[in-house]
């Protein structure tokens, strides 16, 4: 450092000594010009003593099983789980700056305490003692770690799922015989993201990523895509998505079967509204001209919105949990997609354990009353040009609800 630039930072450090704690702006920038290290404050330095981790968490919540997932939204035993999982790649060595750095369980903990609250950064620094810097610098590593580690586990690929079970499980529980999953596409709000133009501006007039998803007889997501621009058209993201693929390539569907209790051989499909294409295996409802006109029609309707159904049970169960998406998403759009690819595997860590305590229950309903309807919101009912099978197909479900009759499981 040569004679002049000693004299800059003298001079520097005589002007921050003669700022008052109002001119925090000011002090920032002259930290910034004349790179200088800012003062650490004396309410972080403070962390390991009267953070929430060490005087709610450590203190109390670690023995009140109840509150504790009340707070984390995950069981004790589930955090630990996570926490073995994803601890090696958060932990941070000491060294001579920071003696005590931030350890996993702190930065686990906080992490989930955002996406179940979707509390700003700032707010949880007074709580956590940590300051925002530093947590919006480990929360996109933690959220990236914990989907490296869940999603071959609770988000397996298709070929490693069982469909023949999947559509046994909703000809048991919501009466569709051949059914292997529910499909729908949430507009998922966010902060518009900058210098992006109008690319996340949806129809509905503010900014989106969209999340489409299969979802199975239990409520749990299957398959999912993350990531499209809201402004892209609804049928345009769907074939070009993941399971748009599958669905075109029959990879994921088994062999035709004949239908209970009949000689109606038909293919398997999966059930979704009038935001997707009729085809021989996509089922969408009659328009509503078409169900009042016939009460045979009127019936499938009945069974494709029951077999459905699950699909906003499970937005609707994630939204309660997670309430971040009551919130417009101040992250950047690839940090967004991980907050969601997360959420849907914690759901689905919840739901099975969920599913083994109460396997006559499928659904407490007053877990999904409350939805962000502002912040998330389905696809434009488009559906795009129907091919000639899928009114075949459609037609033949028509003919044998309006024959069977079902006994109502789950009504």
């Amino acid at each position: 450092m040569n004679r002049l630039e000693r004299k800059k930072k003298l001079i520097a450090l005589l002007i921050l000594r003669h700022l008052t704690i109002d001119d925090e702006d000011e002090e920032y920038m002259l930290h910034e010009h004349w790179n200088l290290r800012k003062k650490v404050s004396e309410i972080y330095n403070k962390r390991e003593n009267e953070g929430i981790f060490k005087m709610l968490i450590n203190n109390h919540l670690v023995d009140e099983e109840q509150r504790f997932k009340s707070y984390f939204r995950v069981t004790r035993e589930m955090f630990a789980y996570i926490l073995n999982l994803v601890e090696g790649d958060l932990t941070t060595a000491s060294y001579n700056r920071v003696k005590t750095p931030i350890t996993a369980a702190e930065k686990l903990a906080l992490t989930l305490r955002f996406l179940a609250t979707g509390e700003s950064f700032r707010s949880l620094a007074f709580g956590y003692r940590i300051s925002p810097s530093a947590i919006s610098t480990f929360v996109p590593k933690v959220l990236a770690a914990i989907q490296k580690q869940l999603v071959p586990i609770f988000l397996p690929s298709p070929d490693q799922i069982n469909w023949n079970q999947k559509a046994e499980e909703f000809k048991k529980r919501w009466d569709f015989p051949n059914c292997v999953a529910a499909i729908d596409g949430k507009h998922v709000r966010i902060v518009a993201p900058s210098k992006s133009g109008s690319l996340y501006f949806n129809f509905k007039g503010f900014f989106s990523i969209v999340l489409l998803a299969m979802i199975d007889a239990n409520c749990k997501f299957v398959v999912i895509d993350v990531g499209s621009y809201g402004k892209e058209g609804d049928a345009g993201i769907f074939n070009k998505s993941k399971m748009g693929l599958l669905v075109k390539n029959e990879t994921i569907f088994p062999p035709s079967k004949f239908l209970p209790h009949s000689n109606i051989l038909l293919p398997h499909v999966i059930v979704g509204d009038e935001a997707f294409r009729l085809s021989e295996h996509i089922m969408k409802p009659y328009s509503k001209a078409q169900m009042l006109e016939d009460p045979n029609k009127r019936k499938f309707n009945y069974r494709l919105s029951k077999a459905r159904r699950v699909s906003e049970n499970a937005f609707g169960i994630m939204c309660a949990i997670f309430r971040i998406f009551f919130t417009p998403i101040n992250l950047k759009p690839e940090t967004v997609d991980s907050v969601i690819v997360v959420c849907c595997c914690l759901h689905n860590m919840l739901r099975d354990d969920y599913i083994h305590r109460n396997p006559s229950q499928l659904v407490k309903y007053q877990d999904v009353e409350d939805f962000p309807t502002q912040n998330m919101i389905p696809l434009a009912g488009t559906g795009g040009f129907t091919k000639s099978d899928g009114f075949q197909v459609r037609s033949r479900f028509t003919d044998y609800f309006s024959t069977q009759d079902f006994t109502n499981h789950e009504d």
